[in-house]
């Protein structure tokens, strides 16, 4: 691609994010490899509903501003720290999801397996631990997770999602925040209902037959799950 094409390319997937109610004003921000020390990113204070090519600048691995006439966001910080640590992510979206953003405020970890679409793209989606915005806390609290997942909760927050490309990294998005109205609805019909570990072992095939790109953290048993209180919560409401 170009870079009128990646600079058109960002701006179009903030205009969606906009538009999907994913940020509000100028939350959120996304940026895009386009070499081993060079990355397009979204600058600050600026809605993602109103970004044009001109405003898009380009930063170095430390952060510091190569061109452009705006700045960076603060919270580039842990974009830069997935590029640092995942040779294969091209490109990170950073969002506030309003309906998977009220389960990490509710302390509910998006971990149950109940789409097979879901099951396939992201499997279950770790919660990191609070971290204060625009902080080493944030990159820091994706440590844990960073090496299994494409996707990340980040408590009282929003979400992280990667990929290998900008559309895979915002279809990430959407399928996280997709797959947390289907469980708010479940849950308020009363019950939620899992897939079988019979049939998940034959997701987890399909998934490796189709050779999906990212990464994925495989299928967890229940029992699996419970053994780790950071991603898990004992809620008796999911029963």
């Amino acid at each position: 691609m170009t870079v009128e094409q990646i600079k058109q390319e960002i701006c179009e997937v903030g205009h969606r994010l906009y538009a999907h109610g994913f940020v509000a004003a100028n939350d959120g921000n996304i940026s895009v490899k386009v070499g081993e020390n060079e990355f397009y990113c979204t600058p600050t204070g600026v809605s993602k509903g109103s970004l044009t090519p001109d405003m898009i600048i380009k930063i170095d691995a430390e952060g510091n501003k190569i061109e452009g006439n705006l700045n960076p966001s603060s919270e580039i910080k842990m974009h830069l720290r997935v590029f640092r640590e995942r040779p294969d992510v091209n490109a990170v979206v950073h969002a506030h999801p309003p309906v998977a953003t009220a389960f990490t405020v509710a302390g509910i970890p998006l971990d149950r397996y109940i789409l097979p679409e879901a099951v396939l793209t992201i499997g279950d989606v770790p919660t990191c631990e609070y971290a204060t915005p625009s902080t080493m806390e944030i990159p820091d609290s994706l440590m844990p997770y960073i090496q299994e997942h494409d996707a990340f909760m980040l408590k009282n927050h929003g979400a992280l999602t990667v990929g290998n490309t900008l559309t895979r990294a915002f279809f990430t998005m959407e399928e996280v925040e997709f797959n947390a109205k289907i469980m708010k609805h479940a849950m308020e019909l009363g019950r939620i209902q899992e897939i079988s570990e019979e049939k998940m072992y034959e997701l987890m095939d399909l998934r490796a037959k189709f050779g999906l790109p990212g990464k994925h953290p495989g299928y967890k048993t229940a029992e699996e799950r419970a053994k780790n209180p950071a991603s898990t919560l004992n809620n008796p409401s999911l029963k």
